[in-house]
């Protein structure tokens, strides 16, 4: 199959002020689409091509020799699933059954937006800060570069990208501003509360 790129679910210019439509344009529809046609590449002819996104990124998860398959599969994922994790008007406190569970397994909302916020300031260099749910419950990783949750046992729930490339045009090198914006005014918390029913 040859993958195409996904539609935002949103106007480019919904999320301002927060992100501008520049920032998602130039996001959306040249890295995000640079990762769907060199995936395309990578699979051609092979029988990688055969299967859905999520199979080949397990697939080729810790194999060098498909690190480049790897690292473009999972930039399509996890862009596709950051997309969804904003919303216009959205962040501050939870509502849901998520509201709950993050009480429950960081002891407030504050204490989780701080943990959340840390992770992804020290996350050295490109990645991703994740909330995740696994067997014990919910907790806080980062991933580098292309690294996703999926390949490590745990349900991704909420991701904030901090590669440079998701905020340079509006933050500069602020990452904390960004990160607080994002958790603020922009967390889709409906899109978490169904990955964590789910």
């Amino acid at each position: 199959m040859s993958f195409t790129l996904p539609k935002l679910p949103y106007e480019k210019m919904a999320l301002e002020p927060h992100i501008s439509r520049d920032t998602l344009s130039f996001h959306h529809e040249k890295h995000h689409q640079t990762y769907v046609t060199k995936l395309n590449e990578l699979i051609d002819g092979s029988n990688l091509e055969k299967l859905e996104l999520e199979d080949i990124i397990k697939e080729t998860a810790g194999k060098d020799d498909f690190a480049g398959v790897f690292n473009n599969a999972a930039q399509v994922w996890n862009h596709t699933f950051y997309w969804h994790c904003m919303k216009p008007s959205g962040g501050g406190k939870p509502t849901g059954s998520i509201d709950e569970a993050i009480d429950q397994a960081f002891g407030s909302y504050d204490d989780f937006k701080q943990a959340f916020k840390q992770a992804a300031l020290t996350q050295f260099g490109s990645g991703w800060a994740w909330l995740v749910k696994d067997n014990e419950g919910l907790r806080i990783m980062k991933t580098a570069n292309a690294d996703t949750p999926i390949v490590h046992g745990v349900t991704p729930l909420l991701t904030c990208d901090v590669w440079e490339h998701a905020y340079y045009l509006d933050y500069q090198n602020r990452r904390p501003d960004y990160v607080d914006t994002f958790l603020d005014h922009l967390v889709n918390w409906d899109f978490v509360n169904q990955n964590f029913s789910s």
